[in-house]
């Protein structure tokens, strides 16, 4: 039975590699267990688990493998046999990938240091005895390949606090357009979803965020009947840029500007403090945040509390408490 959330829709879907759910997969029958991502994200969001090793017939334990030959397009071979597992893989991950295809997945976290699950950063071994540090696992590589639009990380970078904000942003923003998407696409529901992450486009990429109203503008007009899929191409494209502390201090600002008529002298100069704090690393995001909520809330400021900057994921991943 498929997962809902606590408004009763479909769980975010996310692929992740079977070990870092402590299942006992890897090649010496251990696991990779990452409590945070089961734990803590699993309350939010359904896992679909994949063992490309095992699932392609190599079973528990095995041969550890590693990756030989052309960065590009290396070959998957048995450290101490060489026995090559190259086809088999790929061969099974087409398959696998078909069946992806039909789990709605809104991003995949792979496994670092992986020769079939690793995303980036992996040795490829020359034959010549050298070691190159720029492959990618077979199976990730297919998904990426595969599933473009997909968000992508793997456990390793996410330990980094910004990294895991961002991947996490990003997993959910793409949830809330695929559900939009997928109920109605209309000029107007493209303005409606555009105007709600105006401020969390805007914290990561300002630039494209203007061209992205320039788009919104024009939908409805002749000659722009692919205008969802290049919103949503421009929309994938701001959000891989990591917002920085003077972005959210740009976008925390220009949200103050909504409360001139409604804040007092002391009440304004308490919200540039914090920011300014924020701005000199003493305090993390969501004290300047939490603060803007209170005012928005009490001043019944509607637009700013539509917008999914304040409240881009459940408080309780904590996210904003460490960037």
């Amino acid at each position: 039975m498929l997962g809902t959330d606590i408004d009763g829709s479909r769980k975010i879907r996310l692929g992740i590699a079977r070990c870092l759910l402590g299942d006992q997969v890897r090649y010496d029958g251990g696991h990779k267990l990452d409590r945070y991502l089961r734990d803590v994200l699993g309350e939010y969001v359904e896992w679909v688990p994949v063992c490309p090793e095992l699932e392609c017939g190599m079973g528990v334990p095995r041969e550890a493998v590693r990756l030989v030959g052309d960065v590009e397009s290396p070959r998957l071979l048995g450290r101490k046999s060489g026995e090559d597992w190259t086809e088999r893989m790929q061969e099974w991950g087409r398959g696998r990938l078909e069946l992806l295809e039909k789990e709605d997945l809104c991003g995949f976290i792979f496994k670092h240091g992986s020769p079939s699950n690793a995303m980036g950063r992996m040795k490829v071994f020359q034959h010549n005895g050298g070691v190159l540090y720029t492959g990618v696992g077979i199976w990730a590589r297919m998904v990426m390949d595969h599933l473009p639009q997909l968000p992508f990380e793997d456990d390793g970078r996410l330990h980094d606090n910004s990294i895991r904000e961002n991947f996490i942003t990003r997993v959910f923003t793409f949830k809330r357009w695929k559900d939009s998407a997928g109920k109605e696409r209309t000029p107007g529901a493209l303005v409606r979803f555009h105007s709600r992450h105006k401020m969390l486009i805007m914290a990561h990429n300002e630039k494209i965020y203007r061209e992205m109203g320039k788009l919104v503008a024009a939908a409805g007009s002749p000659g722009h009947d692919g205008i969802y899929a290049e919103y949503l191409e421009m929309l994938l494209r701001a959000l891989s840029y990591r917002p920085t502390v003077k972005k959210h201090v740009n976008v925390l600002t220009h949200a103050l500007g909504h409360f001139k008529k409604d804040i007092s002298p002391d009440e304004k100069q308490e919200m540039l403090e914090l920011i300014e704090q924020y701005r000199n690393g003493l305090v993390p995001l969501i004290v300047p945040v939490t603060l803007l909520n209170h005012h928005v809330r009490r001043h019944g400021k509607e637009y700013l509390a539509e917008q999914f900057y304040l409240h881009p994921y459940p408080a309780e991943l904590m996210l904003r408490n460490h960037v």
